[in-house]
């Protein structure tokens, strides 16, 4: 069985994410969506809620399962078997930094990275963005699954 992993904090998940899973799924058998944790940073969602946002917003591929992990994402792959890390680049300076982690993560363990170039249309964006524009008001529907606009726009409000 063909096994990668599609890891990153998904604060929310956005369009350019689901592209890069979505086009992984097409490849693996199974992709795994590993929401990891960063205790440095505090999140918008909690991981548990982003865990739920990226299910619900992964459902239709059937190949996808979604986890957190805290620790090394080599051990997260070596755990459970899976050979290959896929990682979306958007632009050069994406590039310089995955690409030390690549050779790390190989040097490491093993596990091979393979880079898939960001769909044009979500070439700038970032879940980072994503939540500074909604902030302050900007319209962020059209880059997002529409539950998880729904759960921004709610969670902004609440602030």
């Amino acid at each position: 069985m063909r096994r990668a992993v599609c890891p990153g904090s998904f604060d929310p998940i956005t369009n350019g994410h689901l592209d890069i899973i979505g086009r992984a799924s097409r490849l693996y058998d199974v992709v795994h969506v590993a929401v990891m944790i960063n205790q440095s940073k505090q999140g918008l969602f909690t991981v548990e809620e982003r865990i739920e946002l990226i299910r619900e917003a992964t459902a239709d591929y059937g190949n996808v399962e979604v986890e957190s992990f805290h620790g090394l994402l080599v051990d997260f792959c070596k755990q459970r078997d899976i050979p290959a890390i896929v990682k979306g680049l958007r632009a050069v300076s994406d590039f310089d930094y995955e690409l030390q982690m690549a050779q790390m993560n190989m040097g490491l363990s093993g596990v091979e990275t393979l880079f898939v170039p960001t769909n044009p249309t979500y070439s700038f964006l970032s879940s980072s963005l994503v939540k500074e524009v909604a902030t302050w008001g900007g319209d962020v529907a059209h880059l997002l699954p529409p539950h998880v606009h729904a759960a921004l726009t709610e969670r902004l409000a609440n602030r």
